[in-house]
């Protein structure tokens, strides 16, 4: 028998209609439940079913995974989860994004919901001034740090090396922490995806710095300004992009961003010098 859970995450409210089974896959959720809600920014219902016939738009492929964007006959987005060649599931959308059924098939089933919740999150919330980013995130004090960069680049080894050697310093999320914009001000929160790293913390901290890395043969940091605090943020944010409305959601989130927080580019080894330099340029 399906139950309806709610869950907040970055003071959005969500919920997921589901069995039971599925639930004891979500572990994740729990520090994020809550007891109940009313007007949930967005609805998933988990079911057993068929395939899902669509029309293809897009395919994102990324270390064997792989995410099909497409549409149905009647112009519903659609996203297909494909994990070493084999379909987890479907999820099917309004055009809203606020109601969406998932149909999951196969072994990979916890994948096909924790990438149908990401894509719900990211897209329902374009255009409140919230971003789910791609990151490595640290609190130190009273404030966190949020460290970008393509895959492979170090972000995961940069937050253990501010773990190692900078006291205070403790792990927020190391994947897929969530940024919301209020009166100019730039929260970032926990979230319930953080990648290969088990750290779901349901706490939030003023963002005091992004950083941008990038591999080098020496250590140098400087600040970025405007356009180029612009650019190194769009990359790492979840979005739809060649949907206007949430590209346009999206646009004012990042400007925001880029104009209120300080953006800067670390050229790095993977050493204590390294994180010692970023620390006490971006947290001193």
């Amino acid at each position: 028998m399906q139950e309806t859970k709610y869950y907040k995450v970055a003071e959005v409210l969500f919920s997921v209609t589901a069995v039971a089974d599925d639930y004891q896959l979500m572990t994740n959720y729990e520090p994020f439940a809550v007891a109940d809600g009313s007007s949930p920014v967005f609805q998933l219902n988990i079911k057993d079913g068929d395939t899902v016939h669509y029309t293809e738009e897009l395919r994102q492929d990324d270390e064997g995974q792989m995410i099909v964007c497409g549409k149905t006959d009647n112009g519903n987005p659609v996203f297909e989860f494909i994990w070493a060649g084999e379909t987890a599931g479907w999820l099917v959308c309004s055009k809203d994004y606020k109601q969406a059924v998932l149909t999951v098939t196969g072994r990979y089933r916890k994948l096909a919901i924790d990438n149908s919740l990401m894509i719900l999150f990211a897209l329902s919330t374009a255009g409140l001034g919230v971003a789910l980013f791609h990151s490595s995130t640290v609190s130190f004090g009273d404030k966190a740090y949020m460290f970008l960069g393509v895959s492979g680049t170090g972000k995961s080894t940069h937050s253990s090396l501010w773990l190692k050697h900078i006291a205070g310093t403790e792990l927020l999320n190391d994947d897929n922490p969530v940024v919301r914009m209020m009166d100019d001000k730039a929260t970032v929160y926990g979230s319930p995806w953080s990648g290969k790293t088990p750290c779901y913390r349901n706490l939030s901290y003023p963002l005091g710095g992004i950083v941008l890395l990038s591999q080098a043969p020496y250590n140098k940091i400087h600040r970025l300004s405007g356009i180029q605090a612009y650019v190194a943020l769009v990359p790492s944010i979840s979005g739809k992009r060649w949907d206007e409305q949430i590209a346009n959601g999206l646009h004012q989130t990042e400007n925001a961003l880029a104009m209120n927080v300080p953006v800067w580019h670390l050229e790095c080894l993977p050493d204590e010098a390294a994180a010692q330099l970023c620390h006490k340029t971006i947290a001193q």
